[in-house]
């Protein structure tokens, strides 16, 4: 019976679990996460402290994937900066205010007559609960942050900074209220933002073509003096709604026209459109009249029958919106309910009309001829066709039109353009301010620049009032007859009510309360509290008044760029540069960030947008307790035992983050949490080697060339991580890590290097390998940092020298530069010539194997044909350690391979344009029962080696 050798060897002895563990997360995260915050905020200098200014999600529900993505992105850049050695500012905040929270708050059976106050202490209750739990959940993924210093838009602090600069911009005449068009919800009751719209590209709308009878202004015309009945004029509409606010029809002067005859009466229409018109008079062939012009037509006047017979005539009127592409090439104008409409009837004066109400509802203006007859109809349930029974025969054509239409974005109801008044915030002054200070800002990925410069210059003004009781309120008052009172006196002294009252009570104090008017203004006239309150984009775009320097980053979902992004580009440029016509402002700075990042959504496994709708939302907790991964097995499992899944921890989730490049949507699902689950694995068999390998003799151990090849592919792959880090392209990160942890690590270095650590002194580089490995791991998973470094050796526990791999600075030394015997230059001559030569070695033994003549490849020698070169000389440098190196028993260098071999197998390769070949065969020797190479004299003797090391001889 062969002797057992076991004990003489160095086997690997850690502490370190396979698998994690949850008993001691949360100290993990605790001293990951918190303790290192605080920790770096006081070590690291605080001059150039890089400030990430946090975009605040909102506070209106759980946590999703998206959120994590945003969360852990962000992270990363601080966890990286602080191994840059700089200090890092990063205080999270919440978006407390707004239409979502406060119906979620007052329920969907709230009654309309709930006070203003009930409300806002619904909402208030509400937003205080969620942000709780949302921050509990963020920490629990081992995000840093001065969580304790938390803000949200509702604070009272942040509330008078945002009337301080709402005080600023009007103060500049940036800010004025206006009777005009505005995004209209009547499912919320408020004037929305574009940024608050979605758009629903199946949206099936009421078409008709529409006859308006002209009453003047053609019978001077060519062609047209004998007609014997009416003239009208056909326009074609997709909101037969907005028929009763028509106040005039809308020709181009570039397109030509025609007035053809069917039967008694005449029908005006655009030469191009002529065709699918026809088809709607009944007449095969219409008798032609004349072709104008368009610009003869704008001395024509025509009668709306929706305001009556006797009803004033209107206009018609040049617009460049007019096409001949569809419809009839005369469009009907409502100003009341059109931007184009409004603009192209301003020049004229004419009158701007909306008979509807806040809930979409038809007013009695609707209609004048009969007021009740529309009254209360709503124009989205029933007001087209109620419009449309009026207009009886003049309604030439009806029919369903599929077509992209805007959508309140909450609600996920149509929306109506409605002429209102509101306050606006002038953007056209500051635009170009804005655009320059884009200019300076560094964009990732760089096509953000292009989005946010197109909803810059895509706007004139921004609509900053919302009709809702949860909100900061607009610092106005209002006189009996509807004016509004603005001043900076008047701002001012609301501001200074509301710094000792709050802003609940402006909706809860007596509305006639004289506290809220300034003493100049009392006894001059009545005057009552406006209840508009501010956008919420104002709200959160105003965060940037918390900092007292220009951030470096602002990080963000791709939607922001129409959101937070521009909201709080404008409202910085609107407060802080120079608008004055003599001006030049130098927009350096102008910008609230210096670089701005955009990632994109997260999709399921087959690609889809995460909605709850679909049912196909994955939270951040499934990820986190390994519910979408396949069960652990066990070989003594029971049959019919549950299924036992591993809790993959916060890092599960961050490698997902890390791995995926998030300047593109992001799939996630089991596949992709898998390969996640497989590499954390790999990250933990690896540490768990190093930590039971190395050992402190190794620290003055002669280097040997494997060694100190494996230090230079060490510095190759953290300088390379280290530089897509700094470069924010962390998939490219993680990718250069585990390539080094598959190929250069695991396969090369760890078994060449596994005979020397086992079977005879030991040595090696683990403990730098170690360090290097935790510090390239520290900005994606420092919870396994932390947990390796709880479990490092007692005698590297003891060295108080180590830095903490999470607190040391990345770049630092792993190894004494003294200790390194052979020169850089020629290590990296030597490196490919090794490696090819390791690959072809490798490719010879594969068929070998398949054969099953050879199992481990100690069990094989080796003979290299290499022409006379540099690329032998190289392997003659380095001949000591190439059965190390290639993990075999023996290699020679252009020896004879033997015709009678029992077995051999070759594989051709080029070492510089060289041809090669690296021959696989039996071993000459027997095999060493310690060590398992092929080098002992005779079978269950020991090697040399081994007997030197072991100090006696096999009996």
């Amino acid at each position: 019976m062969s002797k057992s050798w076991a004990s003489t060897l160095r086997l690997p002895k850690s502490t370190f679990p396979p698998r994690p563990l949850q008993q001691n997360r949360e100290e993990y995260i605790q001293q990951c996460a918190d303790d290192l915050y605080k920790w770096q905020a006081a070590n690291r200098p605080a001059e150039d402290e890089f400030v990430l200014h946090d975009g605040p999600p909102y506070a209106n529900g759980k946590l999703h994937a998206g959120h994590a993505l945003n969360k852990i992105l962000k992270d990363m850049i601080l966890r990286f900066k602080v191994q840059q050695g700089r200090r890092v500012s990063y205080i999270p905040g919440w978006d407390c205010h707004g239409l979502p929270i406060e119906l979620q708050a007052v329920g969907p059976k709230a009654d309309d007559r709930m006070s203003a106050g009930a409300i806002r202490k619904a909402a208030r209750k509400l937003a205080t609960k969620t942000v709780a739990s949302q921050m509990k959940s963020f920490r629990t993924y081992a995000v840093m942050g001065d969580w304790d210093a938390h803000w949200t838009t509702m604070d009272m602090a942040y509330e008078i900074r945002q009337l301080r600069l709402f005080r600023q911009m009007a103060r500049r005449g940036l800010v004025y209220r206006k009777y005009k068009p505005v995004y209209w919800s009547p499912s919320s009751g408020t004037a929305l933002a574009e940024a608050e719209l979605e758009y629903n590209d199946a949206h099936v709308s009421t078409a008709a073509f529409v006859r308006f009878r002209v009453v003047s202004g053609y019978h001077e015309m060519p062609g047209l003096e004998d007609i014997s009945g009416n003239l009208y004029a056909v326009i074609w509409t997709t909101t037969p709604w907005t028929l009763p606010a028509n106040q005039a029809i809308a020709i181009n002067e570039e397109l030509q026209y025609h007035v053809v005859r069917a039967g008694a009466d005449a029908y005006l229409v655009a030469e191009n459109c002529l065709e699918r018109v026809a088809k709607l008079l009944g007449e095969e062939t219409p008798e032609f009249l004349g072709t104008f012009s368009g610009s003869q037509l704008t001395q024509l006047r025509y009668i709306n029958r929706l305001r009556g017979e006797s009803a004033e005539a209107q206009p018609f009127m040049h617009g460049s919106f007019v096409t001949d592409g569809s419809g009839s090439g005369l469009v009907h104008c409502a100003p009341g309910h059109g931007f184009d409409d409004y603009l192209a009837c301003r020049s004229l004066g004419v009158t701007v009309s909306a008979p509807v109400d806040d809930g979409g509802l038809f007013t009695e203006e609707a209609y004048p001829p009969e007021p009740d007859r529309l009254r209360g109809i709503s124009v989205h349930g029933g007001g087209n066709e109620a419009v449309i029974e009026i207009l009886g025969d003049d309604v030439m054509d009806v029919h369903d039109y599929q077509h992209k239409y805007p959508y309140d974005w909450r609600t996920k109801k149509p929306i109506i353009i409605r002429a209102t008044a509101q306050w606006f915030a002038d953007v056209d002054t500051i635009k170009e301010d804005a655009l320059g200070a884009i200019d300076q800002v560094q964009f990732v990925p760089e096509n953000g620049k292009n989005r946010l410069e197109a909803f810059i210059k895509g706007r004139s003004e921004w609509c900053i009032s919302r009709q809702r009781a949860w909100g900061v309120p607009i610092p106005a008052l209002y006189e009996l007859n509807g004016d509004a009172v603005m001043s900076d006196e008047v701002i001012d002294h609301i501001i200074s009510v509301i710094q000792e009252r709050g802003t609940d009570a402006w909706w809860t104090d007596a509305p006639d309360d004289p506290a809220w008017i300034p003493e100049s203004l009392r006894g001059k006239g009545e005057y009552s509290r406006g209840r508009d309150t501010m956008d919420v984009w104002f709200d959160s775009g105003t965060s940037w008044t918390m900092m007292d320097k220009q951030a470096d980053l602002y990080l963000e979902g791709s939607d922001q760029h129409r959101g937070w992004f521009q909201s709080s580009l404008l409202t910085r440029v609107a407060a802080t540069a120079d608008h004055s016509a003599k001006s030049t402002t130098n927009t350096l700075g102008l910008s609230p960030f210096k670089t701005l990042i955009t990632h994109g959504f997260t999709l399921d496994k087959k690609g889809k947008k995460m909605s709850k709708s679909l049912g196909n939302t994955i939270s951040a907790d499934e990820v986190m307790n390994g519910s979408l991964v396949p069960p652990l097995k066990f070989k003594k499992q029971k049959p019919n035992s549950p299924p036992i899944k591993e809790a993959l921890g916060p890092d599960a989730l961050r490698l997902w983050v890390a791995g995926s490049d998030y300047t593109r949507d992001i799939v996630l699902g089991e596949t992709v949490l898998q390969s996640v689950h497989q590499a954390l694995l790999k990250y933990r068999t690896t540490i768990k080697m190093l930590t039971g390998s190395m050992h402190r003799s190794a620290r003055t151990a002669p280097l040997t060339a494997v060694d100190q090849i494996a230090l230079l592919q060490l510095r190759d792959v953290m300088a390379e991580a280290g530089r897509h880090y700094d470069a924010h392209e962390f998939n490219k990160a993680v990718g250069a890590l585990n390539r080094w942890i598959t190929n250069d690590l695991s396969a090369f270095y760890l078994e060449a290097l596994k005979d020397r650590l086992y079977c005879a002194d030991g040595g090696g580089v683990l403990e730098p390998l170690f360090l290097g490995l935790l510090r390239m791991l520290a900005p994606v998973t420092p919870v396994l940092v932390e947990e390796a470094w709880a479990h490092r050796p007692q005698w590297l526990r003891e060295d108080e020298s180590v830095v903490h791999p999470l607190r040391q600075l990345y770049d630092a030394p792993l190894v004494e530069e003294s200790r390194l015997t052979l020169a850089e230059a020629e290590l990296r001559e030597a490196v490919p010539v090794l490696m090819r030569t390791h690959a072809a070695i490798k490719a010879a033994a594969e068929p070998a194997r398949g054969d099953k003549v050879l199992g481990s490849s100690l069990q094989c020698d080796v003979v290299l044909e290499v022409p006379e070169g540099k690329a032998l000389q190289t392997l003659e440098r380095f001949q000591e350690e190439l059965e190390a190196m290639f993990v075999v028993s023996s290699v020679e260098l252009n020896g004879s391979v033997p015709e009678d071999a029992q077995w051999k197998y070759c594989e051709e390769f080029e070492l510089g344009g060289e041809k090669c070949k690296a021959w696989v065969l039996p071993p000459k020797q027997a095999k060493c029962p310690r060590c398992w190479r092929y080098v002992a004299p005779k079978e269950d003797e020991l090697c040399g080696r081994c007997e030197d090391v072991v100090g006696e001889a096999v009996e």
